[in-house]
């Protein structure tokens, strides 16, 4: 049963960057949230609050948070930050929330006007960033009245989404560069060259998780980008019934089905599906997807396979990370990624709500 994989997962679960605040928690936070609200199982709200809790230290601070590094990706977690202030009360959760808040108010933007990804990439516009950021920049503004920070997260997004759109593909680039200085980026366009699945997962989680937290009328700017998106996404389904790693390229040697992207990918189409997004019937896709991605080890445990551990642009770890498709397909493949398992829980998360557990979470 997939419940009792995710169960002993977070009980299992090490913090990805040794306890340091980061994305790939904040992965897993998400999955624990939708868990807890699908099911009502309180096993999946303790495992969020001890996670979560070792993190946030007196100040309040956050455990390995540095403010003046401008990296858009510490955001993320923030959302469970939120989802714990609302369930508990706790003022604490809300009082952390607030350091975040605090970085986006100094992030460092484009001349368009979006958040940098990182002070060290600067000028840059990744699709990641976008989930990053503005899922937390909306529901902080719920909570705390400022309605301006709504308007500006989906105005952040509109102009990423204009500036990355690739006609030829019916997609988005990985990333722009505005200022044109990166080796990654077309000289004329400013865009990356190849199509990274993972990307485009970011893109699409973010894309319906804004639409259900501001309603339609105020999504309606975007409604038409969305909805073309999710519907050129299922276009690019492989045979098999997942996505591969470089998403419109299968003739492209060493090219495989990537786990991760594929998790990210089902929960958009069927969040997308159910705010009526886009017309599609999303009721295999789970049930093909657990049976993809899940494997039994050499000693008989469960396990989510074909991940790729990390991809981005630019210069990191001695080596420059060019955006080709071959680079993509250059990077390690890993097992139980929380970058993988977290989209996994909310996609699980999700058809359980729908439909009864049982049909769902078996996997082979």
């Amino acid at each position: 049963m997939l419940l009792e994989f995710f169960d002993g997962y977070a009980r299992n679960y090490a913090p990805y960057k040794g306890g340091n605040w980061c994305y790939e928690d904040g992965l897993v936070y998400r999955g624990l949230e939708l868990l807890h609200l699908a099911t009502g199982d309180e096993r999946w709200l303790r495992h969020l609050k001890r996670l979560l809790d070792r993190q946030i230290l007196a100040g309040p601070k956050l455990s390995g948070y540095v403010l003046s590094e401008y990296n858009i990706d510490n955001i993320r977690p923030g959302c469970a930050l939120l989802y714990l202030h609302a369930v508990t009360g706790d003022p604490k959760y809300l009082a952390a929330a607030h350091v975040l808040a605090d970085q986006l108010t100094t992030h460092p933007r484009t001349r368009s006007g979006v958040y940098w990804h990182k002070l060290r990439y600067p000028w840059q516009i990744w699709l990641d960033g976008l989930y990053m950021a503005a899922p937390f920049q909306i529901a902080y503004a719920h909570v705390t009245g400022k309605q301006e920070l709504i308007e500006d997260s989906l105005g952040q997004v509109a102009t990423a989404l204009s500036q990355t759109y690739v006609a030829e593909t019916g997609l988005y680039a990985h990333g722009v560069d505005e200022a044109r200085q990166q080796a990654w980026a077309d000289a004329d366009t400013g865009l990356s060259r190849a199509h990274w699945s993972r990307a485009l997962g970011w893109l699409a989680m973010c894309l319906v998780d804004i639409a259900e937290l501001v309603g339609p009328e105020a999504f309606s700017p975007l409604e038409e980008r969305t909805s073309g998106l999710l519907r050129r996404i299922a276009e690019l389904r492989q045979p098999g019934g997942l996505w591969l790693q470089v998403i419109d390229a299968p003739g492209q040697p060493g090219n495989y089905v990537e786990s991760s992207a594929s998790a990210m990918f089902v929960y958009a189409l069927e969040r997308g599906a159910s705010l009526g997004l886009v017309d599609l019937e999303t009721r295999d896709l789970v049930s093909v997807l657990t049976g993809k991605v899940m494997e039994r080890g050499k000693e008989g445990r469960l396990q989510m396979t074909g991940i790729c551990e990390v991809a981005g642009l630019g210069g990191f770890d001695g080596r420059y990370r060019d955006g080709t498709a071959e680079y993509y397909l250059s990077e390690p493949v890993v097992a139980d990624d929380a970058k993988g398992v977290g989209p996994l829980m909310m996609c699980i998360a999700l058809a359980t709500a729908a439909r009864p557990a049982q049909e769902l979470v078996t996997a082979t």
